[in-house]
């Protein structure tokens, strides 16, 4: 039997910590199925645990600290 797991989507602001309901930026895809979202904190905080359980862990904490896309108007 073939697993084929489709690609991530990008987490947005409806996405919240399940630990404390602030903007989720980290999904860990579960071994044994299901997923949790974490804030920027809570996913540091648990990052041991979560690796020993974790079968893909999606990390978009480099969002925070990206410089936002500037638009130039003609």
């Amino acid at each position: 039997m073939t697993t084929v797991l489709t690609p991530a989507t990008p987490l947005t602001a409806a996405d919240r910590c399940d630990r404390c309901g602030a903007q989720a930026y980290l999904r860990v895809v579960l071994i044994s199925g299901g997923e949790l979202l974490f804030c920027a904190h809570h996913g540091r905080k648990f990052e041991p645990e979560l690796k020993k359980i974790a079968a893909e862990i999606q990390d978009e904490t480099g969002r925070l600290t990206a410089a936002p896309a500037t638009v130039v108007e003609d």
